[in-house]
């Protein structure tokens, strides 16, 4: 969900894009004042994942990933050029510890507005069942996580899987 810690932990592996993207496709004239992007800046990010995949290069997809719709399609794309696609779920189980972050938070884009406390409720989020890691932000820190993800990628590599 937004405001659990994703992009804080993904900017210190990479650099994350999803954020960029939509806010780009709705700063355009693309797009009319009031539209609705649905899928659009996800299916950029498909795109862009499966370039840079191709192309030799690691991907870190810093978005929500609310379905499995959503989750199937990154792993699509890492089955097309023929790599590991590993998830990682980030959640805050602390209610209101998720509540102030999201209610607190800077956007790392300039001029992104964030959700509302309500909009992240309301939001639909399918339980997340598949994922290879699963990490909670209420009981680790940035480093914890970054640690945790490094080696546990490191110790799947020299196994060869």
């Amino acid at each position: 969900m937004p405001g659990v810690g994703k992009t804080t932990i993904a900017c210190e592996l990479a650099a994350p894009w999803i954020d960029t993207i939509e806010h780009a496709i709705s700063s355009s004239n693309i797009l009319s004042a009031d539209a609705d992007m649905r899928d659009t800046g996800y299916l950029v990010a498909y795109q862009v994942a499966d370039d840079n995949l191709r192309l030799g290069s690691t991907v870190i997809a810093d978005s929500v990933n609310p379905i499995a719709l959503t989750r199937n399609a990154y792993k699509s794309a890492a089955e097309r050029a023929g790599v590991r696609c590993f998830e990682i779920e980030i959640v805050c189980s602390n209610q209101a510890e998720h509540r102030h972050r999201e209610e607190n938070r800077d956007s790392d884009v300039p001029g992104l507005q964030g959700q509302s406390w309500r909009e992240v409720l309301d939001r639909n989020y399918e339980v997340w069942s598949g994922a290879d890691l699963s990490l909670d932000t209420a009981s680790m820190t940035v480093a914890e996580c970054v640690e945790t993800i490094s080696t546990t990628l490191s110790e799947l590599d020299q196994a060869g899987r």
